[in-house]
């Protein structure tokens, strides 16, 4: 970072001199590397210009998961919210992020009870009474990413597995409230762990968050096992998500061997998961994608 002269233009694209638009930013973030910490580069860095762009993204995938929230029941099918998140996301002009991505097969993950994450949707399946379900829903638009997911409730749920829904989000809360420009990422770790295991519940450590803008997944890898004060620095125009896997029992987990993709919990004991995609602002965070 330090290899760019005073006077030439910043890498950052803005027009200004190096010195006057990033040379104190790339300055600082070198003396947290010089102390031995994991720092972000240039490329983890989104301009303002980038941001808005995420934003009007974001806007899409938004009202998609709104439209979902206001229409999902017990009785509708995996597949027709897979439909609805398609023809809502390329209405607006958008592609959904996941159909075939990697070779995943639809537009939207459909995760029920003991399913951790990248349910599959199907005609064959129905939602019903006493569910839980997360819906993952990505955007692609112009060119630039966002990601999101809810929980929902269908109809009368157990109260066992509504507090595991409440304690998922409020996890996810309490570590959104850590993301700060210059602490770390295993601020918002504890913080989020420590909610989870104060409350009977485990994390799942192999799948975590993710950068995201420019790219579908791009670094940082966002995990929720960490301590306070380790991790990736957190450096203003740093883009990712938060979105912890929650477990009722235990963190293992396991991959379903005929489709590759739906992740379940081993135990098959019910899993909730909150996603949204944050930006690291100059005072704190600003939430793009919920």
């Amino acid at each position: 970072m330090g290899s760019i002269e005073r006077n030439a233009p910043c890498w950052c694209g803005s027009g200004q001199k190096y010195k006057k638009c990033h040379l104190a930013f790339d300055e600082r973030i070198a003396s947290f590397h010089r102390q031995g910490h994991i720092v972000p580069d240039h490329k983890m860095i989104k301009t303002p210009e980038q941001i808005q762009k995420i934003r009007e993204s974001a806007k899409i995938n938004i009202a998609v998961l709104d439209y979902v929230a206001a229409h999902i029941k017990a009785g509708v099918t995996t597949k027709e919210i897979d439909d609805w998140v398609y023809r809502l996301t390329t209405q607006a002009g958008g592609i959904p992020a996941p159909l075939n991505f990697e070779g995943f097969p639809n537009s939207v993950c459909t995760s029920i009870n003991d399913q951790v994450c990248h349910g599959i949707p199907s005609s064959d399946i129905v939602l019903k009474e006493g569910d839980i379900v997360n819906v993952d829903a990505s955007t692609m638009y112009n060119g630039y990413y966002s990601d999101s997911s809810r929980m929902f409730c269908i109809g009368e749920v157990a109260q066992d597995k509504r507090r595991l829904v409440q304690v998922t989000k409020e996890a996810m809360e309490l570590g959104l409230a850590q993301v700060k420009p210059w602490g770390f990422l295993g601020d918002m770790a504890q913080a989020v762990n420590d909610h989870v295991t104060k409350n009977g519940y485990s994390v799942v450590r192999e799948i975590g968050g993710h950068g995201i803008g420019l790219a579908f997944h791009e670094d940082p890898w966002v995990g929720y096992i960490a301590k306070r004060g380790t991790e990736m620095l957190l450096a203003p125009g740093m883009v990712f998500t938060i979105e912890p896997m929650v477990n009722m029992g235990t963190h293992e987990i396991f991959v379903d061997d005929g489709n590759g993709w739906t992740v379940y919990t081993e135990d098959r004991k019910p899993s909730a998961q909150w996603e949204i995609q944050v930006l690291v602002t100059e005072t704190g965070h600003e939430v793009l994608c919920y």
